[in-house]
Parts: structure tokens; sequence; C-alpha cells
């Protein structure tokens, strides 16, 4: 298991991986911060920290990069592991799907996943997302508008989302 720092424009992002799959990942220089995001009983007994531009990172890179520069939907690319449970892993799997620049509210979300009802449980399964942006639950936000909760602060939240809907702008050209 590697542990990797990448600088970006929202600040420094650690990624934890293994052989190119992202087991958690934040905005923290703080490496015992994205550790404690994987249960205690899945995290690695051994992680060596290496240079962003270690061979096992270069699709992460190359993803990270492409979204910072224009194309938000290039993190879907990245595979990811959690550990959960059924519904979790549903939710997380569902998050992936809300598109860029289009961001769900918390009902939306559980309506998404077939409970209607389970609001709570939804903003759960975002609160307990350990692989940040890969698997994207800051597009989910509050009835109301609101931001809500996000793991690494709702500043960095507000510029993700920011930053997806300048993208998705039809009048900016972009779109991917």
């Amino acid at each position: 298991m590697k542990l990797t720092t990448f600088a970006t424009p929202d600040g420094p992002l650690t990624v934890l991986a293994e052989d190119g799959v992202v087991l958690a990942s934040g905005w923290t220089s703080a490496a015992e911060e994205v550790m404690d995001r994987v249960r205690a009983d899945d995290r690695p007994a051994e992680v060596t920290t290496v240079a962003p531009s270690d061979p096992d990172f270069a699709g992460i890179a190359e993803a990270l990069q492409r979204y910072y520069g224009g194309e938000p939907g290039a993190i879907a690319a990245v595979p990811v592991r959690q550990f959960g449970t059924d519904l979790q892993l549903a939710g997380w799997a569902a998050l992936r799907d809300i598109p860029a620049g289009a961001p769900l509210t918390y009902a939306e979300f559980a309506a998404a996943l077939g409970r209607p009802t389970a609001v709570r449980a939804a903003a759960r399964i975002c609160a307990r997302n350990a692989a940040a942006l890969f698997v994207p639950c800051h597009r989910v936000v509050r009835s109301d508008g609101s931001l809500g909760g996000f793991a690494w602060g709702l500043d960095v939240k507000r510029s993700l989302l920011a930053h997806e809907a300048r993208q998705m702008d039809p009048s900016t050209g972009s779109g991917n």
C-alpha cells in the first residue's frame, strides 16, 4: 500500500492507493487523517509514502490533472475500493454516477438508492465515503441548496462544485 500527496488548487490531496486503486483520499497533508477514513479492520498494516510521480499513481495523477484542467468526468476512470455494508457500497457506486455540475439533494440521492425515506442513511453514506473526489460525495447537497457537510471542509466542497459547474456551463464550451 502506498500513500502520496498531490498539490491541487484546493490544497494538498493525500491519496492512499494500491496498484492504482484508491482506498482513501482527502484534502490534507496528514497521512493519519486519510488512513482514519478506512475502517480499522481494513487498514493496511504497512504503508509506504512515495512521491506523486510514483508509477502506481500515474493514472491518478493524470485524472487529477484532467479534472482540474477542465474535465470533471476524468475522475470516474480512477478505480476505487471501499469497505462497508451492501447499502454503503451501493451508495458509493451511485455517487460515482452523479454527473458533474448536476448535484443531487440528500433526498434525491436517497431516492436514487431506492430508499426515498432514508435521507439520513444517504447522508451517512456520504459522510463515511473514504475516497473523496473519486467517489464524489461533494455532489450531494441539502434540499434548500446549502452545502451540508463535507469531511474536508465546506470551502473545498464549495470550490469543487463551483469548478464543476463552470466546466459544465454550455457558455464555456466545456462539458467533459
